[in-house]
């Protein structure tokens, strides 16, 4: 990245190319965390948004259960993706999708007991490539580094964090 960046103020001097030295490295530690993180998953027989599904589900405390919207709302999974995950998810034996009795229109969405275990036993998984891929900086760094992109998320309309 310096080297490009080195490259661009011989080049085009005129132009204030910092941004390229965030956005690029941003770009980088993404294709590298998502590559490490889709191997921890896949260890578990599960895909990102198969993951994030499931961990939505847990971290939702008993009875773990949300509507669909409730997952689009709290996942990271876009909307387009809920009901492809879900049918595959369903058809595992991960979750099951039951109506409402106070609403037929609202279907909910829970964790089965397959579904319960395979997080509690990916999520270790998960959490330890996470530590691992952040263990080049100290906790105050991290901390700095989080409350950072926090901002920055914020200041692009992005206040869901």
């Amino acid at each position: 990245m310096d080297k490009l960046l080195e490259q661009w103020h011989r080049e085009r001097p005129d132009l204030d190319v910092s941004p390229m030295a965030v956005i690029g490295r941003l770009k980088r530690l993404t294709r590298l965390i998502e590559a490490d993180l889709r191997r921890t998953f896949a260890e578990h027989g599960l895909d990102p948004a198969s993951f994030d599904v499931l961990a939505t589900l847990r971290r939702s405390g008993p009875p773990y259960r949300l509507t669909p919207a409730e997952l689009m709302r709290t996942s990271m999974v876009t909307s387009g993706a809920v009901t492809q995950r879900l049918d595959r998810l369903e058809a595992r034996g991960l979750v099951a999708r039951t109506p409402s009795e106070s609403d037929g229109r609202v279907v909910h969405v829970a964790l089965t007991a397959d579904g319960h275990a395979l997080i509690d036993q990916a999520l270790p998984d998960h959490v330890a490539t996470e530590h691992r891929l952040l263990a080049g900086l100290t906790a105050p760094r991290r901390a700095d580094l989080a409350d950072t992109l926090r901002d920055l998320l914020e200041s692009l309309g992005d206040a869901s964090d």
